[in-house]
């Protein structure tokens, strides 16, 4: 099994995965006018403007940090190590790169959710991309499909890969076992998601940057400890990014190929810009300033952040810390432990314990909130339904703690690629409006005037968009 699911990795992102997540990335930049690099020096704005409470939905803020508890996971830690171990540290290059371009991507997705968003029977704004497949587009059976694909994906497969991690940190650095740290983990979790969609953004608006914080700090503290180093580890990462680094005293040489494959792979894990997990919180938020582009701007933040900056943070501690071991050795949360306890003592291993433990508590809850979104879409929400969708994260998270690492990332892997390949055909087939929405914005603001989306100016959109969500807005 691990041999066939390793056959098809190689096809969908030997080839087909890069090219189309560069090929979009790079085309929603063009077509969005830059808008990452115009509005990068604008972030503290966008997030000053993002805690101002709206009615009907959850603030920019809430929607910001609830995308970023489920971006902010296991992969930020084990999948950076996986992706030094596998394609050397130039992976950390092209996972800035996907950050990059990925901006312009997330915001695609996350304009095209707000703008095609509904509420709910209780009030609430729900959207993502099964929503704008199926009002945009006018394809429901799309729709559907990204729907069973995100339920599979963030209803069972990440959950184990979250699971997996924490387990094996838990039994690297306390000697617990494996189905206890899965046990307290489900719990957790349990207790989280019983709260609903609301409970948990409110918990997330705190949670999410207190535990970013705290892995950040550690990684700053490792870099001023060895200062020294520093120069020589950048320029390593962009040798090795273009595959000038060779091979010597033993050390392996690595490819363009292989930093390039193992960057995006592992980037897009930790960042999802693409896969069309993010819209899903970018939908409940009462966007403000009252515009769809103005949370595609919050939510280019979470890229950032991501990758940036707490993906640059692990890679800091892996790669001062000297050679890596093969992965085959060890499995990818234990690479980062025995980092940190090379760098500061024993004490660095049940640190990156507890880091990871948070990491994946929050990445699981809002995994369940994103499939129980979808649940919502399908017209499958019942209380039977949501109870039993609980009982499969259950289940997949005590599955996780005690499955094999290279089994579990072989699975997510193929799972992310299917869920990529759906939403990016569909806003690739949606860019028009993309781009509409993006000059309607910059045109605005050029004006010197607070964007306000007046869907009257354009009858298109207008047909397609759900009573209540924009049409009850102020005009100009």
């Amino acid at each position: 099994m691990p041999d066939f699911l390793f056959f098809i990795n190689e096809i969908l992102w030997g080839s087909i995965m890069i090219y189309l997540l560069l090929g979009a990335g790079i085309w929603f930049t063009l077509r969005s006018g830059f808008i990452q690099f115009r509005y990068i020096r604008k972030f503290g704005r966008s997030l000053k403007n993002s805690v101002t409470p709206q009615p009907g939905g959850l603030t920019s803020f809430q929607a910001l940090c609830t995308s970023l508890a489920a971006r902010v996971g296991s992969g930020n830690l084990a999948g950076v190590a996986l992706a030094i171990s596998a394609g050397g540290p130039g992976a950390i290059f092209w996972m800035w790169v996907t950050a990059m371009i990925g901006m312009a991507t997330a915001f695609a997705e996350c304009s095209l959710a707000q703008l095609y968003k509904e509420k709910d029977n209780n009030g609430q704004f729900r959207g993502g991309p099964a929503w704008y497949m199926a009002r945009g587009l006018g394809m429901r059976w799309m729709g559907v499909l990204f729907s069973v694909f995100l339920l599979i994906a963030y209803g069972l497969i990440f959950n184990t890969v979250q699971a997996n991690s924490v387990a094996h940190a838990l039994r690297y650095a306390f000697a617990w076992p494996e189905w206890v740290s899965g046990a307290v983990l489900a719990l957790l979790t349990l207790i989280a998601i019983s709260t609903g969609l609301k409970g948990v953004a409110r918990l997330m608006q705190w949670f999410v940057p207190i535990m970013a914080l705290l892995w950040v700090a550690a990684s700053l503290l490792v870099t001023v400890l060895n200062i020294e180093q520093l120069p020589g580890v950048i320029a390593t990462i962009f040798k090795s990014a273009f595959g000038w680094r060779e091979a010597a005293s033993g050390a392996l040489g690595y490819t363009l190929s292989q930093a390039l494959t193992a960057g995006f792979q592992r980037g897009m894990f930790s960042n999802e810009a693409g896969m069309g997990s993010t819209p899903n919180a970018a939908a409940t938020a009462a966007s403000w300033p009252p515009h769809p582009a103005a949370q595609g701007i919050v939510q280019m933040i979470g890229v950032f952040t991501d990758t940036i900056i707490i993906c640059s943070a692990s890679a800091m501690i892996v790669l001062l810390a000297g050679p890596l071991p093969h992965p085959s050795e060890t499995v990818g949360i234990q690479l980062v432990q025995q980092a940190l306890v090379n760098l500061v003592g024993v004490w660095g291993a049940g640190f990156v314990s507890l880091i990871v433990g948070l990491f994946a508590f929050s990445s699981i809850t809002v995994n369940y909130i994103y499939a129980e979104n979808n649940l919502i879409f399908l017209k499958v929400d019942s209380r039977h339904s949501r109870n039993l969708l609980r009982v499969g994260v259950v289940a997949m998270i005590m599955s996780g703690a005690l499955l094999s690492m290279p089994l579990v990332w072989e699975l997510a892997d193929v799972i992310m690629a299917l869920m990529a390949i759906t939403n990016l055909t569909a806003i690739l087939l949606l860019s028009p409006v993309v781009t509409l929405i993006a000059r309607d914005y910059l045109r605005q603001r050029k004006l010197g005037i607070p964007p306000v989306f007046d869907a009257s100016r354009y009858p298109d959109i207008e047909a397609q968009i759900a009573p209540g969500a924009w049409n009850d807005l102020p005009r100009q």
